[in-house]
């Protein structure tokens, strides 16, 4: 047995157990526990399994990810009910106006409502046994069919998760198997689903085979789903916001007033040795970080402001830098040094790289005024 030990399973390391805990928890939340009932079986606190499900700010800045698969869809109990829908209000003056004579039109007129909406709600949630429209009992009725979880349809549906399977297998995307559902079986609308349930089938439905096959069966290859969010509606990387390279002034393009400088890390062989890179974009004067203990956000802003603290306040009038989760501190560069910060946007390969500069151009921390 492995040194590292969760449910009488041993595994050879800690990840590999962490992961296998990990796991049940989410199978705990997925078989109906809360979070805290979730967190005591597996032996973790809540706090911990919050940690799982919506990842956490690290003290250097950097946003990290959750740990967890955890997905809820949001169709279980709701806990107010849509305004689309006949409220108990609205029931109660269908049950007094129905009472007093007045027709289905009316009703719906007073209500602002179809009137389909009321002709549909007293056809389905009349009283068989007296006959009588009850609200009450009306919004009971209502409220159950709405009720979750309920069996999803690619598992009362015999034949229709197979059908998934082979498509998957086939390598074709959730829409081509939606579509061909209806062109091999138009007679047959139990067979007919859309794209939004296969993915449900994929992604949080579904168990054994298929959950075990998503990487390889999917075209993309993911087995995870990605959101699809906006492109500004991204999570930010760092905990304080960042100014982006667009909102860069005019000047710093056009490398007409010193000052502006662009930031970076060259990294040595397993990243053992590092060196930061500070490049005054004018003059291409040059000031190079030492890191010996790291490069981490804690010492690249300690460097950064030890190297530049003692520049004249007219050369100190931008820094730019990728990304990198090193300048996850960029507030208090901007703080200590009176010095604004811009980003470069994500995945542009080199917008702040420092241009390389002759051999020998290299200079100390004690910069000349341009001449």
């Amino acid at each position: 047995m492995g040194r590292w030990v969760f449910e009488g399973v041993g595994y050879a390391t800690r990840s590999q157990m962490c992961a296998a805990r990990r796991r049940r928890y989410v199978e705990h939340l997925e078989a109906g526990m809360n979070f805290t009932q979730a967190a005591r079986a597996v032996g973790v606190s809540k706090r911990t399994g919050k940690v799982w499900r919506n990842g956490r700010t690290r003290f250097t800045g950097r946003n990290e990810k959750p740990s967890v698969d955890w997905y809820r869809s949001t169709v279980d109990v709701p806990r107010k009910i849509s305004s689309r829908y006949l409220s108990q209000d609205e029931r109660v003056s269908i049950a007094d106006w129905r009472k007093a004579g007045m027709g289905v039109r009316a009703i719906a007129r007073r209500l602002n409502r179809p009137a389909s909406t009321v002709s549909r709600e007293l056809e389905r949630n009349m009283n068989p046994a007296t006959g009588m429209y009850e609200p009450y009992r009306a919004q009971q009725m209502s409220a159950d069919r709405l009720r979750r979880p309920k069996p999803a349809k690619v598992h009362t549906v015999p034949g229709l998760l197979d059908y998934i399977r082979s498509g998957l297998k086939a390598h074709w995307s959730p829409e081509q198997i939606a579509g061909c559902l209806r062109a091999d079986f138009p007679d047959n609308e139990d067979m007919h689903v859309c794209t939004e349930t296969i993915y449900q089938a994929i992604y949080v439905q579904a168990k054994g085979e298929l959950k075990k096959d998503i990487a390889k069966a999917l075209r993309s290859g993911r087995a995870r789903r990605r959101p699809h969010g906006q492109a500004d509606s991204r999570k930010p990387r760092f905990r304080e916001p960042m100014v982006m390279i667009s909102q860069r002034p005019a000047e710093v393009e056009d490398r007409a007033v010193p000052g502006h400088w662009e930031g970076d890390l060259i990294c040595g062989a397993a990243n053992k040795s590092v060196i930061g890179t500070l490049v005054e974009r004018t003059t291409r004067f040059t000031i190079l970080l030492h890191l010996p203990d790291g490069h981490d956000a804690e010492h690249v802003q300690q460097a950064v402001i030890h190297k530049m603290r003692h520049l004249p306040r007219l050369l100190r009038n931008s820094l730019t830098w990728d990304q990198g989760s090193e300048l996850a501190l960029h507030k208090r560069i901007s703080t200590a040094l009176d010095m604004q910060v811009y980003f470069c946007d994500p995945h542009s390969h080199g917008s702040a790289a420092p241009t390389r500069t002759p051999t020998g151009s290299c200079a100390s921390t004690s910069p000349k005024a341009p001449t």
